[in-house]
């Protein structure tokens, strides 16, 4: 952490202001420069995702949404294990894990504009794995492993596991993951294209970061724009996208970024980005 670097508490409800000072909490989050990291603070649990972490994770989130100086975020867990998904204790409790209408974990159904990068050390189980694959890029320990094991616990992965990771490995992997509920290794997972960086045990984060600040050289209207097109392209008729692509990227087009970005490479300096 650089000496500019904030670190804040993510808190859930009744647990006072979801900005607080400390190291304890739910959820921290730390904001050096233009990278913010987001940690599960649910060690003894293995980061299991309950109201607290969900309403922490919410509230962490729209706050970095809505700060102009966060390019990207990194996503991890405390303790040596991303998360081993939903708090079964607080389910049979009746306690809902989703919060601030972004679903799951406080993420999985309204990820941020912004490029999120998963570091994942240990287990991304169950929920674990579907934020990570709410996640944009994941950089992972050679010793992690990932799983959808709801369907060994009566439970079915409805957190956008069953949606998304179709999408993003070769259908019989997908199937495979999904249906037998097994821990897949990482290294699988990098071969399936999955997984961007595969690091010695203990580097995720360092090398998430070190990705999270190689992105934020690059304007935020940019990646903002970048990313949505990505994201919700495979859905538009062929006819149709280049019209909706336009859409979303003739505002950075005209923006002051874009004359900044043609007059760095001119002037041979680097751009100074203003989100405008």
């Amino acid at each position: 952490m650089s000496d500019n670097a904030e670190s804040a508490v993510a808190e859930g409800p009744g647990q006072g202001s979801p900005a607080g000072q400390g190291n304890s909490g739910p959820v921290l989050c730390e904001v050096d420069g233009p990278v913010a990291t987001v940690t599960i603070n649910r060690p003894a649990a293995r980061n299991a995702v309950n109201g607290a972490v969900a309403a922490g994770m919410a509230a962490a989130l729209d706050d970095l949404e809505a700060r102009q100086d966060i390019r990207v975020i990194v996503l991890t867990g405390a303790g040596g294990t991303f998360c081993a998904g939903m708090d079964l204790k607080g389910f049979l409790a009746g306690k809902d894990p989703q919060a601030g209408g972004r679903g799951f974990a406080g993420i999985v159904q309204r990820p941020p504009a912004k490029p999120v990068i998963a570091a994942v050390e240990g287990y991304a189980l169950a929920g674990g794995f579907e934020v990570a694959l709410s996640c944009d890029l994941i950089v992972a320990s050679e010793e992690a492993a990932f799983g959808l094991p709801e369907v060994t616990r009566g439970l079915v992965a409805a957190a956008g596991g069953l949606l998304r990771l179709p999408h993003r490995i070769p259908y019989h992997l997908a199937m495979e993951v999904a249906l037998t509920g097994d821990r897949i290794p990482a290294p699988q997972l990098h071969r399936a294209g999955l997984i961007n960086r595969l690091v010695p045990a203990g580097q995720a984060l360092v090398v998430a970061i070190d990705l999270a600040r190689r992105l934020s050289q690059n304007a935020p209207l940019a990646l903002a724009a970048t990313k949505q097109v990505i994201v919700e392209s495979a859905d538009w008729p062929a006819d149709e996208r280049f019209a909706r692509q336009n859409e979303l990227t003739a505002p950075v087009f005209g923006s002051a970024d874009a004359i900044e970005g043609a007059a760095a490479f001119a002037e041979k300096r680097p751009p100074v980005w203003r989100g405008r």
